[in-house]
């Protein structure tokens, strides 16, 4: 696991940082993300269910041997508490010359409070086809 890592303060800084990482294909600053835990999840558009650290870093850098993935988060829809913070997200993904692929990815990241600052517990990312809709948002709240 990493040596040195950045403290994040919440689960939006570690999530800018995530996407970040990704573009630039940094194993180095990705994996530096993930929680210090055997029972990480990182599922890729392909369903493959990746668990634990080497596993999880073994597929980033498979993907990563392509290049950086471009990648616009979208349409956030975040849930938080005091040590965890579910993010349900679209991303747009993007060619290397900029051009926004006919497809886009339904993500959720899983965040947790740790003694370490924020750290990504879970990834899991599924493909759809075409560009994203506008998400359908309820206007009332029924209890």
């Amino acid at each position: 696991m990493p040596k040195t890592r950045k403290q994040f303060g919440t689960a939006d800084d570690i999530e800018i940082a995530l996407y970040d990482a990704i573009g630039r294909a940094d194993l180095e600053a990705l994996m530096a993300l993930w929680a210090d835990d055997e029972e990480i999840v990182c599922i890729h558009p392909d369903g493959t269910r990746l668990i634990g650290y080497a596993a999880i870093r073994a597929s980033w850098e498979e993907i990563f041997s392509r290049g950086g993935v471009h990648i616009l988060p979208l349409q956030l829809h975040a849930s938080h508490n005091l040590m965890s913070s579910v993010h349900n997200l679209i991303e747009a993904v993007y060619t290397t010359d900029g051009t926004q692929r006919d497809v886009h990815i339904l993500a959720t990241n899983v965040y947790v409070k740790t003694a370490a600052g924020w750290r990504i517990v879970l990834h899991h990312a599924s493909t759809a086809p075409g560009k994203a809709k506008t998400e359908l948002v309820a206007s009332n709240v029924l209890h």
